[in-house]
């Protein structure tokens, strides 16, 4: 599908974005172990576009560094802050590939939930404003999106 060239540069691209992201992964304690990239060819240009998110807890690992050597040592399966910890969760239940998937408990949700907060907050130093939850999901999920996107809400 790609030419060499395309190829050559699409992994130039990746490389460049994995090591931006251990770099600013580490300067927040923290281990980037794996993620994926989305790649497309913008059609006017011809060239490689990066087309999905990068570093999210939903397309990356994440590993705390501080308690990463003792986990490892101990033949444990590291602290990570990403779905991960979901994973694991459903696949000591089942096989998710063969399974239907246990109802997942609200506090292991929460407890999920909190992982991708502290992410967030540990590599923005930002803290993490929780919505009302009086507000009903969609309306808090437009009020969040026309804050960043005013363009596209006129009204």
């Amino acid at each position: 599908i790609l030419s060499q060239a395309q190829w050559d540069e699409l992994s130039r691209l990746a490389l460049a974005v994995f090591a931006r992201g251990r770099e600013i992964a580490a300067k927040n304690g923290l281990i980037l172990v794996d993620t994926k990239y989305e790649f497309g060819i913008d059609p006017q240009s011809g060239k490689i576009t990066l087309a999905d998110e990068i570093h999210t807890p939903d397309s990356s690992r994440y590993w705390i560094a501080e308690t990463y050597q003792k986990k490892f040592e101990a033949g444990a399966n590291p602290d990570s802050l990403d779905k991960e910890f979901l994973r694991l969760w459903i696949s000591a239940r089942c096989d998710p590939y063969k399974d239907p998937i246990p109802e997942i408990p609200a506090e292991t949700l929460i407890e999920f939930s909190e992982k991708y907060i502290r992410l967030y907050e540990q590599v923005t130093g930002k803290k993490f404003e929780r919505a009302s939850l009086d507000t009903p999901l969609r309306e808090r999920i437009r009020a969040a999106l026309k804050k960043e996107l005013p363009e596209y809400f006129k009204n």
